[in-house]
């Protein structure tokens, strides 16, 4: 196993205005916080146990706002708060993928 049980980057990317989506439009940077105080909260944080990266661009504009889970390999796509919820409870806490949010 690596460093972290779970390595959850949020793309954050944000793009001029007339050009593709991007996931910081879609409020990326207020559920990556979000993500990370919850998993603080649970106390899943650091060393063999789960980080919560800000990460540029994931190059999947369309699909998004996008999170990639390692070292699954996991992508998915989200809405809001409760999108994230079952993310963590379903996928970093209970080890099942979240289908209807998968990419």
């Amino acid at each position: 196993m690596g460093y972290y049980k779970h390595h959850v980057f949020f793309c954050l990317n944000e793009r001029p205005e007339g050009e593709r989506q991007s996931c910081n439009r879609c409020g990326a940077s207020s559920l990556q916080a979000y993500a990370k105080d919850k998993i603080k909260a649970l106390k899943l944080a650091g060393p063999g146990g789960v980080r919560v990266n800000k990460a540029g661009c994931l190059d999947r504009c369309e699909e998004g706002p996008v999170i990639v889970i390692y070292p699954e390999e996991t992508w998915y796509t989200y809405l809001d708060e409760s999108d994230i919820d079952e993310i963590i409870n379903e996928h970093i806490v209970g080890g099942r993928v979240v289908e209807r949010l998968k990419l």
